[in-house]
């Protein structure tokens, strides 16, 4: 558990400490001494009575006792000086910065124990082993660089590896991002990420704490304190950007449904993430990008105006935001045209605002003030502004820096020429402002943060939902597939529409039930779970004769026990399953059915029980959304009705966590309705 005496120790040793400052040791004394960390400092190296100019002891026995102590020496020399510091010097808090523990097997793995356990036994707090370090505002216990200044209002950054926070530090440093703590919690033996998230939870200050956190993670423990910390950060007015590593699907598991299928462990942390409202990243460039968006204005709607002068990059960014739904809006009429008065002729007004390679400081400051003031349908500014060399561009930065500082809506500055105005670059950022060299990436990155929903409450929607008819049927089921009827009653009782259908081995039953209703109709053997791959699904039956043939030939399929008849609908097809994830739950799946599915496995993923809201946002995150709402002179479907078919869905599971495997596939949609053709459930009971 994270402690005071780890954030804001009275004394620190550095055990292993050296004059060397190219060794670990040596290096990481320096970066305390270079931080003014303001405690009692000691080394203990058996060869030196003094370290860079600090007392050194000869032994760990001979210190005094010590608040904080920051072990550089071989792993199996570890376990002992962590239980005696522990023991007889009162240590509460212990950063392990050496290698060879779990990481390089089973013996490594024994010592981390013994370590995890020495410290546990009088609650401390044990960072590590294999890390970099931590930073804080009090001190800088890292063996690495950079050690940059850090800012109460900067980014706290919590890091599975102690390279990659390395890393994201320089990439962040470049684009002006300052922080405010780093934590680099390696192989996690007592303390991991969660644990972190859950300190700047519980400490959160909303006067003095940073409100922005990036993340990068390998492994998520325990996804319900993740959850329920990151949740709470976001809603106390904190943003959240984050990158979970190795989610590929060469780890995945072989499935026996078609959600199964298309699930994976990347599912469920998207999902998870979702249900956060982090920003989920997918590399370090991107995560700092997203840091550095959060430290602007809030960008609270969609329409945005692009100011450039030059005409390329425009183009390309008015291309990634509208990939990402952001709109950029036509300026036109009286005041449009009086803007474009002002500017160098030949200016286009129209957005993007391109103001030709002529453009001055006072005219780019003119252009912002319109945008500002006068286009009431524009909700922030992207200025994209860089030199071919021919002359200084401070004044146009200065500009920048005036407008951001003053104007209510945000503006990016997008600044290209990092090498050509490296200067004017750096004097911008000097005075607090980040930037961004690439409009691209920087429109990627935009949308991502606008499309990431805000936390909803975690209850399930229970209206329309028999909770006690579901765990009445669920009782009753053993392992296994479902019976079709046994899936119906489950459906039904979620307040799921299910398409009439009939079962039987009896091809008169069948015929008779046929004729009761109309042609044309679908037949689908029971039984096998991969129908159609055995040919066990004919469409369009039309005539008894047909229907007779095919039941004969149905009946002699392998593993075929009877056939399922059911009216021939029309409509769009969709697609929802849930798969049960361990330790994270249902995670509920919906998208287009056929190809979409099949092919481009165009899907959403989010975390039950699910809202209104995160359905919503599930189907409106698709690829396809364009043809749900309704495109190229098709109507659309009842988006309201597949979310609260998805909200059902997830309440359903939600309550009957025996199900690990659920399709509605298809779920055929028409402008008013929507009814679920195929369903298959998968239970499974200790």
């Amino acid at each position: 558990m994270v402690n005071e005496y780890i954030v804001n120790p009275r004394s620190i040793a550095v055990i292993g400490g050296s004059n060397h400052t190219g060794k670990p040791g040596g290096r990481l004394l320096k970066n305390i001494l270079d931080g003014g960390y303001a405690g009692n400092l000691y080394v203990v190296n058996p060869n030196e009575d003094e370290v860079q100019a600090v007392k050194s002891y000869r032994s760990v026995e001979l210190l005094p006792d010590v608040d904080l102590a920051v072990l550089a020496i071989p792993a199996t020399a570890c376990p002992a000086v962590v239980c005696l510091l522990a023991q007889t010097k009162n240590t509460r808090a212990f950063i392990v910065i050496s290698a060879g523990f779990s990481e390089t097997g089973p013996k490594g793995a024994l010592l981390e124990k013994e370590m995890a356990d020495a410290v546990n036994a009088v609650d401390g707090c044990l960072i590590g082993p294999n890390c970099t370090g931590v930073l804080t505002l009090h001190h800088s216990s890292i063996f690495t660089l950079p050690v940059p200044p850090l800012d109460a209002h900067g980014c706290d950054l919590i890091s599975s590896s102690g390279a990659t926070a390395v890393f994201i530090l320089e990439s962040g440093l470049s684009k002006g991002l300052r922080f405010s703590s780093v934590f680099s919690v390696g192989n996690s033996a007592q303390t991991g990420v969660e644990d972190i998230l859950k300190y700047l939870d519980e400490s959160f200050d909303p006067e003095t704490s940073s409100r922005i956190k990036m993340i990068y993670v390998e492994s998520i423990r325990d996804p319900d304190a993740f959850l329920f910390h990151a949740t709470s950060l976001v809603n106390k007015g904190c943003r959240i950007a984050a990158i979970k590593a190795g989610v590929s699907k060469a780890g995945s598991r072989a499935a026996q449904s078609h959600t199964g299928a298309l699930a994976s462990s990347d599912s469920a942390v998207e999902a998870l993430f979702r249900k956060a409202g982090i920003v989920r990243c997918n590399g370090r460039e991107e995560l700092n990008i997203v840091a550095a968006i959060f430290t602007l204005k809030e960008l609270k709607g969609k329409r945005v105006a692009i100011i450039t002068h030059a005409g390329g990059p425009a183009v390309m960014l008015t291309d990634a935001l509208e990939r990402g739904h952001i709109h950029i809006p036509s300026l036109e009429g009286p005041v449009a045209d009086e803007l474009k008065a002002r500017l160098m002729p030949g200016s286009s007004v129209s957005n993007p605002v391109d103001m030709l390679a002529t453009g001055t400081a006072q005219q780019l400051a003119v252009v912002i003030d319109y945008c500002e003031k006068r286009f009431d349908e524009i909700d922030a500014m992207m200025v994209i502004f860089g030199t071919p060399g021919l002359v200084r561009i401070f004044d146009a930065y200065e500009v920048l820096h005036e407008k951001i500082e003053t104007c209510r809506k945000p503006i990016f500055p997008i600044l290209p020429s990092v090498y050509t105005a490296s200067e004017e670059v750096k004097s911008f950022m000097v005075k607090g402002h980040v930037s961004f060299s690439d409009e691209v990436t920087l429109g990627t990155a935009v949308a991502k943060v606008l499309n990431t929903p805000k936390p909803e409450p975690a209850n399930p929607v229970l209206r329309g939902v028999d909770v006690p008819l579901i765990r009445k049927i669920i009782d009753r089921l053993d392992t296994g597939f479902a019976a079709p009827q046994e899936v119906r009653e489950l459906l039904a009782a979620a307040g799921i529409n299910v398409v009439p259908e009939f079962i039987s081995a009896d091809r008169q039953a069948v015929i008779k039930f046929v004729r009761t209703g109309e042609y044309p109709v679908v037949m689908k053997v029971v039984g096998p779970v991969h129908k159609s791959d055995m040919g066990g699904v004919v469409l369009n039956i039309k005539t008894e004769g047909h229907l007779a043939f095919e039941f004969d030939r149905m009946m002699k399929l392998p593993g075929v026990t009877a056939v399922m008849v059911q009216p021939m609908l029309s409509g769009r097809e969709l697609f929802i399953g849930a798969t049960y994830e361990e330790r994270f739950g249902h995670v509920v799946l919906c998208g287009l059915g056929g190809i979409f599915v099949e092919v481009l496995e165009d899907v959403a993923s989010g975390l039950a029980p699910l809202s209104h809201n995160e359905a919503c946002s599930m189907i409106r995150s698709l690829r396809g959304y364009k043809i749900i709402h309704g495109a190229r002179g098709q109507k659309g479907i009842n988006e309201h009705k597949f979310a609260e078919i998805i909200v059902r869905l997830s309440t359903l599971v939600r309550f009957a966590t025996e199900i690990k495997e659920l399709d509605l596939n298809p779920l055929l949609a028409t402008e008013s309705d929507m009814v679920a053709v195929d369903a298959r459930v998968r239970i499974e009971k200790k």
